[in-house]
């Protein structure tokens, strides 16, 4: 994993132990509620910072 501004499925399931599709669902999640607040998103991939922001403890 690499230093990057958006972070892919996979990273996300090795940062929180979740399994891949799980991690999948999370993403959706997360740029759904980036989309609501007027952010473009990339599907598939989420802001490293966001999700830092949205779990506790990272």
């Amino acid at each position: 994993m690499t230093n990057d501004l958006f972070i892919s499925a996979g990273d996300v399931a090795k940062i929180t132990g979740m399994s891949k599709p799980y991690a999948y669902k999370l993403i959706q999640k997360l740029n759904k509620e980036l989309e609501k607040k007027g952010y473009c998103t990339i599907r598939g991939k989420v802001s490293k910072k966001y999700l830092e922001e949205q779990f506790y403890g990272m």
